[in-house]
C-alpha cells in the first residue's frame, strides 16, 4: 500500500475513532447518571427528569458525534449524505423514544400521587384509569409518527407513498376493514376513559367470574380473579355487553347469609344476636344488620341475615362469619330450633274390636308405622299378614 493510501485510511478513521471514543465515554457517563437518578426517583423530581433524559441521550449523542466525524473525513460527498441519512433516523427515533418515556413518566408521577391503597380511593382509582388510558394512546400515537416520519425520509418509499395516494379510497377501504378490531379496541379505550364504566381496582363480575381490574391497556383488560387466575377481555368487549360492578359509585355493598331453621326458631333472640355478632365485628359498617323470615316450607322456614361491610372482601368475611356464629348459638342455645324430620305414626287398622273401639292393650299385638313425610314406603305385606295373624288369635282368646 503506498503512503498516499495509509494517509487516506487515516484522514477518514482518526475523525471517526475520536468519535467513536468521546461518545462511549458520554454514553458511559449518561448511564452512569441514569442509575443514580433511578436509585433516587421516588424523592426528586430533578433525578426522575435525568433519568428519562440520559437514556435516549446516550444512544443520540454518540450518533451526533458520527455525524459530525464524517464531515470531517475526505469520503465521496454521496456516501457521506447516505451515512448521515441513516445517522439521521437514528437520531429521530431516539427523539420518538425520549418523548415516548417523556410520556411514560408523566404518568407514572400522576400515578405516584394518586395512590389507590386507601379506604376511600374513588377518585384515585378514576385518576389512575384515565391516565393509564390516555398514556397509552399517547404512546401509541408518538411511535407510529415518529415510525412513519423516519420511513418517509427513504425516497422510494415516498414514492410508493404517493402511488397509493392515486388509490386512497380502495386502499383506505381494505386497511379500514383489516383494521377494524384495533380501531374498535383504541376508540373503545377513549370511551372508557372519558367515561369510566370501569376504573383501577374496580370489583366487577365478567363472565360469571368475580374480580378486580387489575390493567388496563390500550387494547384490553386484565381482571384478576379471586383464585389469583387472570381474566384477558378486550376493552370493546366492556362497551359492547353488560357486567357487574361493585364499586362503580361507592365500595360499600349489602350481603345476605340465609338459613333454614324450624318453626319453633325464636326470631327475637335471632334478631339480638345477629346485632351482638354485627357489632363484635370490626368489618362491619354500622349500616345494615336485620334477620327477616322471607321464604316458608312445609317443615321449614327461610331466614335472611342482612348486613353491610365497607368493601366486597370484607363483605364475604362478614356473612361467613355471621352464618357461622349464628348456627353455632342456636345449636347451643335453642336446639330445637334446628330443622327437623318430622313423621307420622299409625296402626296398621287390623286391630279394632267389633264395636269399632281399637284393641290399643292386646298382647303380642304389633303396631305398623307409616312415615307421612313424601316418598315414604308402607310396612311389608309380610309383616302386616303377621300383625293380623296376632291380632286374630289374640281375639280368640
Amino acid at each position: 500500500m503506498s503512503l498516499g493510501g495509509w494517509q487516506d485510511i487515516a484522514a477518514v478513521a482518526w475523525p471517526l475513532l475520536v468519535a467513536l471514543l468521546l461518545g462511549w465515554v458520554v454514553r458511559r457517563a449518561l448511564l452512569a447518571v441514569a442509575r443514580r437518578a433511578r436509585a433516587s426517583a421516588a424523592t426528586h423530581m430533578r433525578a426522575r427528569i435525568a433519568e428519562v433524559v440520559a437514556v435516549p441521550a446516550s444512544v443520540a449523542l454518540p450518533l451526533l458525534f458520527l455525524s459530525v466525524a464524517v464531515t470531517l473525513t475526505p469520503l465521496p460527498g454521496e456516501w457521506v449524505a447516505r451515512i448521515q441519512h441513516w445517522l439521521g433516523v437514528g437520531g429521530l427515533l431516539c427523539i420518538t423514544w425520549l418523548l415516548i418515556r417523556a410520556a411514560g413518566a408523566v404518568e407514572r408521577r400522576i400515578l405516584r400521587e394518586n395512590p389507590v391503597d386507601m379506604e376511600d380511593n374513588l377518585a384515585a382509582r378514576r385518576v389512575q384509569t384515565q391516565t393509564r388510558v390516555v398514556s397509552r394512546v399517547v404512546q401509541t400515537a408518538i411511535l407510529v409518527i415518529g415510525v412513519a416520519i423516519a420511513l418517509m425520509t427513504f425516497p422510494a418509499i415516498r414514492e410508493i407513498g404517493a402511488a397509493m395516494l392515486a388509490s386512497a379510497g380502495i386502499i383506505g377501504l381494505v386497511a379500514g376493514i383489516a383494521a377494524r378490531p384495533v380501531f374498535g379496541n383504541l376508540i373503545a379505550g377513549l370511551q372508557i376513559a372519558i367515561a369510566q364504566p370501569i376504573r383501577m381496582d374496580d370489583v366487577v363480575i365478567v363472565e360469571g367470574e368475580w374480580g378486580r381490574i387489575e390493567q388496563i391497556t390500550s387494547t384490553y383488560v386484565v381482571v384478576r380473579i379471586w383464585d389469583e387466575r387472570r381474566l384477558v377481555v378486550p376493552l370493546q368487549w366492556f362497551i359492547e355487553n353488560p357486567f357487574q360492578n361493585w364499586t362503580r359509585t361507592s365500595a360499600e355493598l349489602l350481603g345476605t347469609a340465609f338459613l333454614w331453621l324450624d318453626y319453633r326458631t325464636p326470631m327475637a333472640r335471632v334478631r339480638e344476636e345477629l346485632e351482638r355478632i354485627c357489632r363484635d365485628d370490626e368489618r362491619w359498617d354500622g349500616r345494615v344488620c336485620v334477620a327477616q323470615v322471607t321464604e316458608t316450607a312445609e317443615t321449614t322456614i327461610q331466614v335472611r341475615l342482612l348486613v353491610s361491610a365497607r368493601n366486597s372482601g370484607e363483605l364475604f368475611d362478614l356473612r361467613c362469619v355471621v352464618r357461622e356464629k349464628m348456627i353455632a348459638y342456636l345449636a347451643a342455645q335453642y336446639p330445637e330450633s334446628l330443622p327437623r324430620f318430622r313423621a307420622d305414626l299409625t296402626r296398621a287398622g287390623a286391630g279394632d274390636d267389633a264395636a269399632g273401639t281399637p284393641q290399643t292393650g292386646s298382647r303380642g299385638s304389633r303396631d305398623a308405622a307409616r312415615v307421612s313425610s313424601p316418598g315414604a314406603e308402607d310396612v311389608s305385606a309380610a309383616d302386616r299378614a303377621a300383625a293380623l295373624a296376632e291380632q286374630e288369635q289374640a281375639r280368640r282368646d
